[in-house]
């Protein structure tokens, strides 16, 4: 029985997210993490030529999807995974605070046809639950911080961390969104760093630091240990929480992060039409 998934990363350039289709070599059972709805604000306009080059990977690679994972409510772009689903009949998971998020943003938006129940989702996941991936095995770790509904995925020798991590020479999370918690962030990472060292962490974004001219989004457990520029070294958490804070107070809202909300929390749904038949986004003034 192999230990190690296969892994393909998917880079938009737009967002800097990296999608990854994951899949287990001995049965081409697979799975989407974090994928990407293609949204060109100015227009308002929304495509799928994300999800559409998704799903032709898939055939290519003749794999069998079975399920979309989302590793929290994205505020930097809107995600594919209702698509998906309504194309495949992948079920869409999440960490199960979604519900704390789906809360916080349906009062935001002034939305009453947003379910605070997550059910928006087909599968809300917990700390410590795991499922099948052909004959490999996902385990689920809750790392809040950037957000109270951040989850990692563990496939074998693979990580998924999302925004909890990026790659060592960019550092962290931001952890200034409703919900989010620098303490918190930095005791989550430590469950990540508790794991082999060589264990293989796959980061939810890339941005070039300066310095570097390639994006990548694969490192180590050990790599992160030593290096990362704002957790490595065996950092106190004191350090951590204040190196954060003040790095945070600087930060812009994400450009999309108002669009990308109403969807996410939707799972990728995207708001009911009023009478005319148009579906409209919100954008509360002064709510961020």
């Amino acid at each position: 029985m192999t230990s190690s998934p296969d892994v393909v990363g998917l880079f938009d350039p737009t967002s800097h997210t990296i999608t990854y289709l994951v899949s287990d070599p001995a049965t081409g059972a697979a799975v989407l993490i974090d994928p990407v709805l293609d949204f060109d604000a100015p227009a308002a306009r929304i495509t799928t030529v994300s999800v559409d080059k998704l799903i032709k990977n898939i055939a290519a690679r003749d794999l069998r999807l079975e399920r979309v994972l989302e590793t929290h409510a994205h505020a930097d772009h809107l995600t594919g995974a209702h698509v998906l689903r309504s194309r495949t009949g992948a079920p869409v998971g999440i960490g199960a605070r979604i519900t704390e998020v789906q809360k916080i943003f349906a009062a935001v938006f002034d939305a009453g046809d947003i379910a605070v129940d997550g059910a928006a989702f087909d599968q809300l996941w917990s700390d410590g639950d795991r499922f099948s991936l052909g004959e490999l095995e996902v385990e689920v770790i809750h790392t809040p911080g950037h957000t109270p509904a951040c989850v990692s995925y563990r496939i074998g020798d693979a990580v998924f961390v999302g925004d909890t991590l990026f790659m060592p020479d960019y550092g962290t999370a931001r952890c200034d969104f409703p919900g989010g918690d620098a303490r918190t962030l930095y005791r989550s990472i430590h469950k990540i760093l508790a794991l082999p060292g060589d264990t293989r962490i796959f980061v939810g974004h890339d941005y070039l630091p300066a310095g570097r001219t390639d994006y990548a989004w694969e490192t180590t457990v050990a790599a992160q240990k030593a290096d990362n520029i704002h957790i490595g070294g065996d950092r106190s958490e004191a350090d951590f929480v204040a190196l954060r804070e003040a790095r945070d107070v600087t930060l812009k809202p994400p450009q999309l992060i108002l669009p990308a909300l109403q969807i996410n929390i939707r799972a990728g749904a995207l708001p009911p039409p009023e009478a005319s038949g148009q579906r409209f986004l919100r954008l509360p003034i002064n709510a961020i």
